[in-house]
């Protein structure tokens, strides 16, 4: 690999151009988060923010690179490759439990995936173009279709791993949302006064939260029922707590039961199964333990205490069994 850079220009300034766009990619990274936390302050600051800024969070910036991603959709449905899948509900359902509610996410998913299935396997062949000692037919096609199927699988499992961590934040949060909820309704607010007011505060500690709460806060507002606003928030967040919670002030609002004493019991259970969760982590860590215990320490030990026993066998009998023959 040092003698193929060392020797061959396009390899250096191929590795030198990666090198440049992932610092760019970095600096980009770091300069829009420091502009989102800017502009949060600002907000804070001047007072003036409302369940909109909650769930509002494109800029001028992503609004260009949406239309940006738009345009290259449709230039690429344009020529003929149509990139709407069949199962297009459920890839939508997956994409916006990770995170991307635009509605061109599932076309952008399967042009990505595209893209890598060709540019992957483009990239290995050019990469053994260039090598000194290229491989065989039948390795050149085996790395050229694994890089194929990297290309297939990787942005699925990329998504799914984001859904998971964003469903995992939405329960670690719920139980103080739920806490905070309470608090509201006991003090004589409304639900809808309380999705608010529970969104603002939740902001910064739990800002997926916060968006879920806001985007019931404006349905209801649009004029959606209660039962609808709740039976969206719970198929977008995709956690069964939220789906539990969102079914039960529907059947306490039919029933006209108390909708605090609900929150009071609901709350309460969420919180020993947050504690129950913590407590089962807590159990697996001697398991977990146990394999770099048995794999790194233990050898060690046992070499340590079978060392000494070994060299004084080396010293008294091999020195007798040399004088006996």
């Amino acid at each position: 690999m040092f003698d193929l850079l060392a020797d061959n220009l396009i390899a250096r300034l191929s590795l030198l151009m990666l090198l440049f766009v992932a610092v760019a990619a970095g600096v980009w990274s770091l300069f829009n988060l420091l502009s989102a936390r800017t502009q949060a302050r600002q907000r804070l600051s001047a007072g003036a923010f409302n369940m909109e800024d909650v769930v509002r969070t494109g800029t001028l910036r992503t609004d260009t690179v949406e239309g940006a991603w738009a345009k290259l959709v449709g230039a690429v449905e344009k020529t003929g490759v149509s990139l709407s899948d069949t199962k297009d509900q459920e890839l939508r359902r997956r994409l916006i439990s990770a995170g991307f509610n635009s509605p061109l996410a599932p076309r952008i998913y399967t042009l990505l995936r595209l893209s890598l299935v060709i540019l992957l396997p483009v990239l290995v062949l050019f990469y053994h173009y260039l090598s000194a000692d290229p491989p065989g037919l039948l390795g050149l096609y085996l790395q050229a279709m694994g890089a194929a199927l990297a290309g297939l699988y990787v942005p699925a499992l990329f998504v799914r791993a984001k859904a998971d961590r964003r469903q995992q934040e939405l329960v670690n949060g719920f139980p103080d949302a739920l806490d905070l909820l309470l608090v509201c309704v006991e003090a004589g607010l409304g639900l809808e006064a309380g999705f608010n007011r529970v969104g603002k505060e939740m902001m910064d500690s739990h800002p997926l939260i916060a968006e879920q709460l806001g985007t019931v806060v404006l349905e209801l507002r649009a004029g959606r029922s209660r039962e609808d606003a709740l039976r969206r928030m719970a198929d977008r967040a995709e956690v069964d707590e939220i789906r539990a919670f969102a079914t039960l002030l529907i059947q306490s609002t039919k029933l006209g039961s108390s909708i605090g004493q609900t929150l009071r019991i609901y709350a309460a259970e969420m919180r020993e199964k947050r504690r129950m969760r913590a407590e089962e982590k807590a159990h697996r860590l001697p398991v977990l333990l146990s394999v770099p215990l048995v794999a790194c320490m233990l050898p060690v030990m046992i070499g340590v205490l079978m060392l000494p026993a070994f060299i004084r066998v080396i010293r008294s009998i091999l020195p007798a069994m040399g004088g006996a023959s």
